[in-house]
């Protein structure tokens, strides 16, 4: 995917919270051969760009650069060059203290195409999740960005602090950790009130932000004591002072938890995000893939026999998602089932029948596993009654066993499969050895054992020693104590809303 122009987008990630990215941002993204990005740019964005696209690293951190600036701005000039699409991603705004205009002075000297993307800058952005208005009408109407950081080879500094001082009401300094009793000094020895309201905010945006308070006479021992160190924005001004009334982000349930979301790829995001809504880090580790059965002939005789059963009992999104890609694929359609019954276990099985072929259940369990459809169909003459069961490979056998044993001739076929995924631990790993993980969940018994093999055996047990887990009911709570983990959590109602309320009240 290599159009004309503009070969380069340089794009503002955003100050942290992946949600944040612009539109066009994304876009940018998926047309991408090449991404380079930064430190502050949320790894989870990289995902919005082509599986077989280049993704380069050229972080900086204080003391550690991949690569000087000199030698990012030849990188975009060569991949560019070799006809690449490539996508310079920027923590924040590329443009404001993101070096992204020296970027562009490359790209432009080099007769290279480009197109600048804006992006949330964290001035903005970390300060409104710290509950800091940068503006209030009755506070101030002035605002200033400055850098903490200057250039070390400009001769002098470019900052008028007496101006600052005393003539801007709000005042956010990128970079300025390090240098905060310096600004701290200045803006006092220029006449600023050392009484004046001040905090530091830590990893703006994220679950990992820390915000700071005190004055302008106190706020560096204060931060200093505290441990923060970059990222981190310093904001100066009465307007700090609403923090203690407007502070949301930081009290959300689950804020500064930490979090293991051990689902299918296909479904991880789904719970992540209801966990970071509530303020939760979510290290998403797909323990299990789900794949189509090794061979489809099964099912597709099943589906072509669909005259001659009377019901259809769907036991997960997956079993209705498959059977209906194989219905389709014989070039029929939901009309194949007039006649049948159909069942399905649980609220998300039983919405995605509807929304898939617009059926509706027949029979609704009182719970959703397998025992409470036998106490359901015990209500119905099954005696003769061809039953077909749609399911993953290797599921339990309670449903069939039990069905026949009512007199129904059962079906059962794999419709698809459930495979552990090969993905890399060495976060995972290095999170439990920090002790840096606060609860695991996990959303079937294929998870627990998954999970499990994701990690050494031999230090297994010392790794998850005294890390709590969660599980969505308690077919999946008992896998997971046979195995030895720390069931905290059980959720009584065996959906992921219920999961993520038992989460809640377990936190609480």
């Amino acid at each position: 995917m290599t159009p004309a122009a503009p070969l380069v987008y340089l794009v503002g990630a955003g100050p942290g919270d992946p949600g944040l990215i612009t539109r066009r941002g994304i876009e940018c993204l998926a047309a991408a051969d090449v991404v380079v990005y930064d430190y502050l740019a949320a790894p989870e964005l990289l995902r919005h760009a082509p599986a077989g696209a280049e993704r380069i690293y050229v972080g900086k951190r204080a003391g550690d650069h991949t690569l000087s600036q000199a030698e990012i701005n030849r990188l975009l000039v060569e991949r560019a060059r070799a006809g690449n699409t490539v996508v310079r991603l920027k923590g924040g705004d590329p443009f404001v203290f993101g070096r992204g205009g020296e970027e562009a002075e490359a790209l432009a000297d080099a007769g290279i195409a480009f197109e600048v993307v804006p992006g949330v800058t964290s001035a903005v952005a970390a300060p409104a999740y710290a509950g800091i208005p940068l503006s209030h009408r009755r506070l101030t109407a002035t605002i200033a960005f400055v850098t903490g950081h200057e250039d070390p080879d400009k001769p002098e500094s470019g900052i008028d602090w007496a101006a600052l001082a005393c003539g801007i009401g709000t005042l956010v300094f990128f970079m300025g950790v390090k240098t905060l009793p310096a600004i701290a000094s200045a803006l006092i020895g220029h006449g600023r009130d050392p009484q004046t309201p001040a905090a530091v905010v830590h990893w703006g945006t994220t679950p990992r932000q820390r915000t700071v308070t005190g004055t302008l006479a106190d706020i560096a021992e204060r931060a200093r004591q505290a441990g923060v160190r970059p990222p981190a924005l310093v904001v100066v001004g009465e307007v700090v002072r609403l923090r203690e009334r407007l502070n949301w982000f930081e009290r959300r349930p689950l804020f500064g938890r930490r979090i293991v979301v051990t689902r299918a790829r296909e479904q991880v995001s789904d719970l992540a995000r209801r966990l970071s809504a509530l303020g939760a880090e979510c290290l998403e580790t797909p323990a299990i893939r789900i794949a189509p059965p090794e061979d489809f002939g099964p099912l597709d005789e099943a589906i072509a026999a669909l005259a001659a059963t009377d019901w259809v009992v769907f036991t997960s999104v997956n079993g209705v998602d498959f059977f209906f890609d194989r219905l389709e694929a014989a070039g029929r359609d939901a009309r194949a089932l007039a006649g049948v019954k159909a069942a399905a276990i649980g609220p998300a099985t039983a919405a995605r029948l509807k929304s898939r072929g617009g059926i509706r259940s027949d029979l609704v369990p009182e719970t959703f596993r397998a025992e409470a459809v036998v106490e359901a169909f015990r209500r119905e003459p099954l005696a003769g009654r061809v039953v077909l069961l749609p399911r993953a490979a290797g599921a339990r056998p309670v449903l069939p066993r039990e069905l026949a044993a009512m007199g129904a001739v059962v079906r059962e076929v794999e419709a698809y499969r459930t495979l552990p995924e090969p993905t890399d631990p060495a976060e995972l790993i290095a999170r439990l050895e920090e002790r840096a993980v606060d609860l695991i969940t996990f959303t079937s018994s294929s998870t627990v054992t998954h999970f499990l093999d994701l990690l050494p055996p031999a230090r297994r047990e010392a790794l998850l020693a005294g890390v709590p887990c969660a599980c969505i009911g308690p077919i999946t709570a008992e896998t997971a104590r046979r195995a030895g983990l720390a069931v905290a959590v059980e959720a009584p109602r065996y959906t992921i809303e219920g999961l993520v309320a038992a989460i809640l009240a377990w936190a609480a």
